[in-house]
């Protein structure tokens, strides 16, 4: 099992920014595929950006591209999500994610088998 703890999310103003962290715990990190999904009140989850084992593949949703950016360091089992220039719409619950497949990209969500509890991001304009 892989336990998976989100931090960092809160109130900024629009053109601000946040880094969140993902912290791992339980079985050895490696090699997951790490994601970010998130989730706005009445709209589904959506994919935001994911990495590979060795940070050489990232993969962003189009939203985001050029403002966020993900990186991990595997020797503390932790994953962030870098955002810059927020707007308004990248409110939402901002969840980690763990894919042991192997896969790089899945923005389905549907081959991450481990979840984060979320943690909430809030941007005013």
């Amino acid at each position: 099992q892989v336990q998976l703890v989100e931090s960092g999310g809160g109130l900024v103003q629009a053109g601000g920014s946040l880094r969140l962290s993902c912290s791992a715990s339980g079985r050895a990190f490696r090699p997951y595929t790490m994601g970010w999904f998130r989730q706005a009140p009445g709209k589904e989850r959506e994919f935001v950006a994911s990495i590979s084992w060795g940070g050489g593949n990232t993969y962003y949703a189009d939203s985001v591209k050029g403002r966020f950016t993900i990186s991990r360091d595997n020797a503390k089992k932790t994953v962030y999500l870098r955002m810059n220039s927020l707007k308004p719409e990248d409110t939402a619950v901002y969840y980690c994610a763990a894919d042991p497949t192997g896969r790089t990209y899945d923005p389905t969500g549907g081959t991450y088998a481990y979840w984060g509890q979320g943690t909430q991001v809030t941007v005013s304009s």
